[in-house]
């Protein structure tokens, strides 16, 4: 009797729904210096850093379990008041080298943000999403919220601004 009682438990456990999906979260790093053209690696600028406020604002009441960067000074300080607020020290990657299925398969379940630049962004979305729709992000554009939700083979994907920034 107790060996049925234990298999009926680990039948029933098997059937519970498990949540395969990811969302995820993709944003452009927010306003940069450009003080100086020669740098390849400046700081945010004074908006930038009011951005990376709003950006703090627009996810505090969401859960969030990972954040991604680039290793760069504008992808991380975009994203510093977020992972600061969360508690999540980002993991730093690198747009040319990361395996998306790989990605996926780590953050199933997941909730996360993933910073990076307007050359990127919209290519990561397009590997998420299994298809060619969004083209590179202008370079003085840096509104763009790019929000992915993947579970098992079902996509769905769309881009809001988040713009409440004066000039």
């Amino acid at each position: 009797m107790r060996h049925l009682t234990i298999l009926t438990i680990l039948f029933l456990s098997c059937n519970l729904p498990v949540n395969d999906c990811v969302e995820v979260y993709l944003i452009r790093h927010a306003e940069k210096d450009r003080s100086d053209p020669l740098n390849k690696n400046p700081h945010l600028n004074k908006k930038g850093i009011e951005r990376s406020l709003l950006w703090n604002g627009y996810f505090e009441n969401k859960e969030v379990n990972s954040i991604y960067s680039t290793n760069y000074n504008r992808t991380i300080e975009t994203v510093l008041p977020v992972s600061i607020a969360k508690g999540i020290k980002p993991i730093i990657y690198s747009a040319s080298n990361i395996n998306y299925e790989s990605f996926l398969k780590k953050e199933k379940g997941n909730t996360v943000i993933v910073v990076g630049h307007s050359n990127t962004i919209p290519g990561f979305v397009n590997k998420l999403i299994e298809d060619d729709y969004y083209e590179q992000i202008n370079d003085t554009v840096n509104s763009n919220l790019y929000i992915v939700k993947k579970c098992s083979e079902e996509i769905s994907h769309y881009v809001i601004q988040i713009d409440y920034l004066q000039d």
